[in-house]
C-alpha cells in the first residue's frame, strides 16, 4: 500500500496501538497474525515509522520473506536475512552496523549463532533500545525457521540491553500452529516450544463496515462517483469485510469495467455483481492461494464437513481456530464460510477437475427452454442419473461421505448454469444442510435486473435417520428460502448415505403438495 497513491484506512487505526505500545514497553515478544492480504504490512511498516519518530527507540522492519528460497540451508538463510536487516537497519536508521560486522560474525558463529551473535552485538553498540518487526515470519522453512526462533529465544534474557527490547512476528497464523519439520533432527517441532517466550497474539480483524464505508468514500471524494442502489451494502454482504475482496471489487467495478469509469454514473449493484463474477472466473491472485490453502489436510477435515452441512467431523478444536486464522472460516457459536465469495469458490475448487470432466458429458443447451428459461426439472431428473452412474467413484475421490455428494451436485450444477446464471451457495451447519440459490434470467431479461430463481436445499440421510422426518423438515426449510428470497420454485434434493440401500430405494421423485410452495423432493 502506497498512501500517496491509494485509498487506505489509516493502518495503526486497525489495531489497539496503546496494547501494542505498551507491550513494545514492557519489553514483551509478540506475535500479530492474519490470512493474507489483510493489512498486516502496512501496519508493522507505519508501526516502524511512528516507534522511529518519538526517538525512544530504534525501530527497523523486515521481511523475511526472502529467506524462503534457501529453504534448510540455515547458514545460507541467515546469510540472506541478515543482509536484509543490514539493508533496511542502514536506511531506516542510517545504522551500518550490521552490514559491516554480518559477514564476520556468520564465518565465527556460523548460521545457528550468527543471528543471535549479530542482535546481541548490534543491541549493545546502540544508545536507544532495539525494537525488531519481522513480517512474514512464517515463509522460513523448517531447520531455518527452527533456527530463527531459537535464537530469539536464546538471547530473550539480556533484553533490553544486550538483545532487542520487543520483537514483533508478524504471520498467517499463531505460531502455537506452526508444525516445522526438522529435517536434521527428523522430527516436526512445535512452533510453540521453538518460541515460548511469547506474550501474547494478537489477531488482526477484516473491515468493519464502518471502515469499509470510509475507504470506498475516499474514491467519492476524489472523483465525485457515487455508490448507489445498495451496492456499498452489496460489497460488505459479498466480502464481509475481507479487506483484498473489498479492494477488489471496488477496483473492478471502478476503474476495470469500461462502464465504470464514467464518473458521472453511479455505481450500482449490478456493478458490484458483475465485478464479482469476473474475480470468481479469472481466480485473481488472493483466491489462487484460498485454492492452495484447501490441499491441507487440517483445512479439509474442517471444510469438508461445512458443505456436508454438519461441523461433525475427525478435526479438532485446533484445527478449526487454525483454519479460522486462515480466515476461511468465521463465527464462534455458529461456524460459517468467512463469506459468500469463498463460500463459492472453495466448492468450485474442489470439483475443477469433475467440472473439467462434465464438458464433455453435459451441454448446458440440453436445459435451456426455446424462449431461454430454464428447465430446472429437467436439470434435475438428469443430475440424479448421473449421480446414480458416478457418485461412488467421485465420493470416495472427494474423501468424504457427506460432503462427496453435495460436491458432485455443485459440479454438475456449475457446468450448466455458467453458462448463463449464477449460483449463490450458503452453508448452514447449524441446521444440517445446505443450500443453492439458481438465478436464471427470465425470457428476454438479463442478470441480475430479472432473474427466475430457484431453491435447491440438500439433506444428507444418515443411519437412524427418518425419511419422513428429513423430508417434512426440509420442505419447511425450503419454503422458508423461498419465502425470504421470493423464488418461484424449490427442490429438495435428499442423498440416502445408509448403508446397503439399493437405487430403486433411493432414487424418486415426489411432486409438489397441494395448496403447499412448489417445492419438488427427489432421492438420490
Amino acid at each position: 500500500m502506497l498512501p500517496r497513491r491509494h485509498y487506505c484506512i489509516p493502518p495503526l487505526s486497525r489495531i489497539n496501538l496503546e496494547e501494542v505500545l505498551e507491550l513494545i514497553e514492557d519489553m514483551r515478544y509478540f506475535i500479530l497474525h492474519a490470512p493474507r492480504q489483510t493489512g498486516k504490512t502496512s501496519i508493522l511498516r507505519a508501526l516502524a515509522d511512528t516507534l522511529n519518530v518519538t526517538g525512544q527507540y530504534g525501530c527497523v522492519y523486515v521481511k523475511f520473506e526472502v529467506g524462503q528460497t534457501a529453504r534448510e540451508d540455515v547458514p545460507e538463510a541467515m546469510r540472506v536475512l541478515l543482509g536484509q536487516i543490514a539493508e533496511n537497519a542502514e536506511e531506516t536508521l542510517h545504522d551500518p552496523f550490521v552490514r559491516d560486522t554480518r559477514l564476520q560474525v556468520l564465518a565465527e558463529h556460523g548460521g545457528h549463532g550468527a543471528f543471535n551473535v549479530t542482535l546481541k552485538r548490534w543491541a549493545r553498540a546502540r544508545e536507544k533500545p532495539l525494537v525488531l518487526l519481522i513480517d512474514e515470519i512464517d515463509s522460513l522453512e523448517g531447520d531455518s525457521l527452527i533456527s530463527v526462533l531459537r535464537q530469539l529465544r536464546a538471547g530473550y534474557v539480556e533484553r533490553p540491553d544486550g538483545f532487542p527490547q520487543s520483537v514483533i512476528l508478524c504471520g498467517v497464523r499463531d505460531i502455537r500452529d506452526y508444525r516445522i519439520h526438522s529435517s536434521s533432527q527428523g522430527t516436526d517441532v512445535a512452533g510453540g516450544s521453538a518460541f515460548n517466550i511469547k506474550a501474547k497474539s494478537l489477531r488482526l480483524a477484516d473491515f468493519t463496515e464502518e471502515e469499509m464505508r470510509a475507504l470506498l468514500g475516499q474514491h467519492t471524494t476524489e472523483t465525485g462517483q457515487q455508490f448507489e442502489g445498495g451496492a456499498v451494502e452489496r460489497i460488505w454482504e459479498l466480502t464481509a469485510g475481507q479487506p483484498w475482496l473489498v479492494n477488489a471489487l471496488a477496483l473492478q467495478a471502478c476503474f476495470n469495467d469500461n462502464a465504470g469509469r464514467d464518473r458521472s454514473k453511479p455505481i450500482g449493484t449490478a456493478a458490484i455483481d458483475r465485478a464479482r463474477e469476473t474475480l470468481v472466473r479469472d481466480r485473481d491472485t488472493h483466491l489462487d492461494q484460498l485454492a492452495n490453502q484447501l490441499r491441507g489436510e487440517r483445512v479439509r477435515r474442517v471444510i469438508l464437513p461445512m458443505l456436508g452441512g454438519s461441523l461433525s467431523g475427525s478435526y479438532s478444536l485446533r484445527d478449526l481456530e487454525y483454519v479460522r486464522d486462515l480466515g476461511l472460516v468465521a463465527g464462534e457459536g455458529e461456524v460459517r464460510m468467512a463469506n459468500p465469495i469463498y463460500a463459492e469458490v472453495i466448492p468450485r475448487e474442489l470439483t475443477a477437475v469433475q467440472e473439467t470432466e462434465l464438458e464433455s458429458l453435459v451441454s448446458p443447451s440440453w436445459y435451456v427452454n426455446e424462449d431461454g428459461s430454464l428447465d430446472i426439472q429437467k436439470l434435475i431428473r438428469a443430475f440424479q442419473g448421473y449421480f446414480r452412474e458416478h457418485s461412488e467413484s467421485w465420493v470416495a475421490r472427494y474423501g468424504h461421505r457427506e460432503a462427496g455428494p453435495q460436491l458432485v451436485l455443485h459440479a454438475y450444477m456449475q457446468r450448466v448454469i455458467n453458462s448463463g446464471g449464477r449460483i449463490t451457495r450458503e452453508y448452514a451447519v447449524a441446521r444440517g444442510r445446505t443450500d443453492l440459490l439458481v438465478e436464471w434470467p427470465a425470457p428476454g431479461e438479463t442478470l441480475p435486473s430479472h432473474a427466475n430463481k430457484h431453491v435447491i436445499e440438500c439433506k444428507v440421510l444418515r443411519k437412524g435417520s427418518s425419511l419422513r422426518s428429513v423430508i417434512r423438515k426440509g420442505r419447511e426449510q425450503t419454503a422458508w428460502c423461498m419465502d425470504r428470497c421470493g423464488a418461484e420454485s424449490g427442490h429438495l434434493l435428499v442423498f440416502d448415505m445408509r448403508e446397503g440401500r439399493s437405487w430403486e430405494e433411493r432414487a424418486f421423485r415426489k411432486a409438489p403438495q397441494p395448496g403447499s410452495p412448489p417445492i419438488t423432493v427427489w432421492g438420490l
